[in-house]
C-alpha cells in the first residue's frame, strides 16, 4: 500500500500501475504481468496493443476491412505484440488471488524472524526493515547489504560457501546504469550514481517465499551467522 494507505494499483497516483506475476513474485502466473488503469481509453489502447495491434470494434475501424463485413473483420491499427496471457496462467493467477492475504502473513512472518536474528549482526544492514516499511511492503525480497571487505571475503566467495551448506543466494539488480544498453546512451562518468554502487557493492537477497518451513528459516539465520561471525 501507499504511506497515505491506498492500495498500489489504484492509480490514485498515476496513470497506469505495472505488476509482475514472475514465479518468485507474490502471485505468480509462471510469467507475464498486469496493468491497472482508470482510464478507459488506456484501457482500449493496452487491449489493442497486447494483441498485436489489432482493432475489432467496427466503430473504431479506419475503414471497410474488405468489401465483405463479417464478424471475422478485424484490423492491425499499430505496432502491437503478443502479451495475452494464458488462460492456464490466468487459472493460476486468479487461485492464488485468494491466498494471497495469506501467503504475505507468512512471509511477513519469516521477515520478523530475519529481521530479528539477523538484524543485531555485525557488518550486515538490512535494507527496508522499518515496521513501516515492512507493513507496507508486498516482500517479494529478504536483502542484506553485507560489508564483505570488513569480513576479509568477496561476495562469491560468500555465495560459494553458503551455496555448499544447500542455500542458494541471489544478486538483485545489477545498477541499471551498468548495462551497456544504458551505458552508452547515459555517456556519464565512473561516479555518477554513488548510492546505487554502494547499495550494489553489499547486496545479497537470501531465501525467502511462503512456503519456507521454520526449519529452513532457521537453518537459512544459521548459515548466515557462521558466514559473518
Amino acid at each position: 500500500v501507499y504511506e497515505d494507505g491506498g492500495p498500489v494499483g489504484s492509480c490514485q497516483h498515476c496513470d497506469m500501475s505495472v505488476f509482475s506475476f514472475h514465479p518468485v513474485k507474490p502471485i505468480t502466473t509462471a510469467e507475464g504481468g498486469a496493468v491497472t488503469t482508470n482510464d478507459s481509453e488506456l484501457a482500449r489502447r493496452l487491449q489493442i496493443l497486447r494483441n498485436h495491434g489489432i482493432e475489432r470494434d467496427p466503430a473504431r475501424f479506419v475503414d471497410q476491412a474488405d468489401d465483405e463485413a463479417g464478424p471475422w473483420q478485424h484490423q492491425q491499427q499499430a505496432l502491437g505484440f503478443n502479451y495475452r496471457m494464458t488462460d492456464i496462467q490466468a487459472a493460476l493467477g486468479l487461485a492464488q488471488l485468494d491466498k494471497l492475504d495469506a501467503m504475505l502473513a507468512r512471509r511477513r512472518q519469516i521477515a520478523a524472524y530475519y529481521d530479528a536474528r539477523l538484524g543485531n549482526l555485525e557488518n550486515i544492514v538490512l535494507p527496508q526493515s522499518e515496521l513501516a516499511a515492512r507493513a507496507r511492503s508486498g516482500l517479494h525480497l529478504y536483502l542484506l547489504h553485507i560489508d564483505f571487505a570488513a569480513l576479509g571475503i568477496t561476495r562469491p566467495e560468500a555465495m560459494t560457501q553458503l551455496r555448499d551448506r544447500g542455500i542458494g543466494t541471489q544478486v538483485h539488480y545489477i545498477p541499471v546504469h551498468r548495462q551497456p544498453f544504458h551505458r552508452d546512451r547515459i555517456a556519464g562518468t565512473p561516479g555518477d550514481f554513488p548510492v546505487s554502487e554502494q547499495y550494489y557493492r553489499g547486496a545479497l537477497s537470501i531465501p525467502f517465499f511462503p512456503s519456507m518451513t521454520d526449519h529452513e528459516v532457521e537453518f537459512t539465520v544459521a548459515a548466515i551467522k557462521d558466514l559473518v561471525q
